[in-house]
């Protein structure tokens, strides 16, 4: 061999990385608030908390999107993953009160397509908007041999703060508090094995109309609904005593992570309105009710549990606030030998 080896020879683009990253300077700086020190590029990102806090407390949380990145590279729908990506991890934090701050992004790829990688970032800077932080840094990784051509995989952290004091940690939902439900977009990004299996045994397409008008590929792409803004609004009126981020595990799993000991949360079925592609799926896969609310959100994203006597007064700060808001629910004492969440 007589030709010089060189980075691009091993797949390796340092050119292609160096255009991703201008390529996504503006898309990062429409996101910038108060706080923010310096710029993308850097080694490390920096942010100063503000003196406004008395007690500062960080919370911090970290997730993926899991195998709905497999249904964007089969639809070539790159746009929206980046809010789910932002989604799932800034309605995580804002579960104990949290204001999002920051938020930092993993990219990685067997080879960098620097147009879809702009248009994934471009999503991830969206969703910091609607979540109010600042996209401040990331990480682009090419690792030829590690991805199938064509693929990618997503990670990202947020960092949000809440006063000591002002914490919600559950400790004081007791029986007799209402719970209700922010509606969700559709499954937001889990469940996402079942429904390609589902839609594998259908053998139906993905341009095939739901009840509500939506292609299966729309209802199932949309991307996750971010709660921070509404809620945090909400907030400064309402005493909000628990939440809970309905994710993997559904609302079975999900709500009893924030009840105290000795309660248990009882759901009414009906009580809110399910979205069109949850039916489709339960009818095609012939998935038990049981399953359904263990997996999906079913409809609903975001669960809010409050005092009975604030429970009008919440519902209307969150629809003032933009969100879709059902009474989904109301906390009992916990019956020996039952779940802590059933639905009836």
């Amino acid at each position: 061999m007589t030709k010089p080896l060189s980075y691009a020879d091993s797949g390796v683009s340092i050119d292609a990385g160096d255009e991703l990253v201008e390529r996504i300077k503006p898309f990062a700086k429409k996101t910038l608030i108060p706080g923010v020190l310096g710029s993308i590029g850097g080694f490390g990102a920096l942010f100063e908390i503000s003196k406004d806090y008395k007690e500062p407390v960080l919370v911090t949380g970290t997730d993926g999107v899991g195998t709905k990145l497999k249904l964007a590279f089969l639809l070539n729908r790159h746009d929206t993953v980046g809010q789910d990506l932002v989604g799932m991890s800034v309605n995580d934090i804002l579960v104990q009160g949290a204001k999002s701050l920051f938020f930092l992004d993993y990219f990685a790829c067997g080879h960098l397509d620097v147009d879809v990688a702009e248009r994934v970032v471009k999503g991830v800077a969206h969703g910091c908007e609607l979540a109010g932080c600042a996209l401040i840094g990331g990480e682009t990784a090419e690792m030829p041999g590690m991805y199938p051509a064509g693929e990618y995989d997503l990670a990202g952290f947020a960092v949000g703060i809440v006063e000591k004091s002002q914490i919600i940690d559950g400790s004081r939902i007791k029986p007799g508090d209402v719970v209700l439900g922010l509606a969700s977009s559709g499954p937001h990004s889990n469940g996402f094995s079942l429904i390609r299996k589902v839609v594998e045994v259908s053998g139906k397409p993905w341009t095939t109309k739901l009840s509500d008008g939506k292609t299966l590929a729309d209802a199932v792409m949309e991307p996750t609904r971010i709660y921070v803004k509404p809620v945090l609004e909400a907030m400064k009126s309402v005493t909000i005593k628990g939440m809970a981020h309905i994710t993997g595990g559904g609302l079975l799993e999900n709500i009893p992570r924030v009840l105290p000991e000795g309660t248990q949360c009882v759901i009414k079925a009906g009580s809110w309105k399910r979205p069109a592609v949850f039916d489709w799926l339960q009818e095609e896969g012939h998935i038990e009710d049981h399953e359904m609310y263990r997996v999906f959100n079913n409809g609903i994203g975001m669960a809010v549990i409050v005092a009975a006597e604030d429970a009008e007064k919440a519902q209307k700060a969150l629809k003032a606030a933009g969100e879709t808001v059902y009474r989904i629910g109301v906390i009992e004492a916990l019956p020996a030998g039952e779940a802590l969440c059933v639905v009836r």
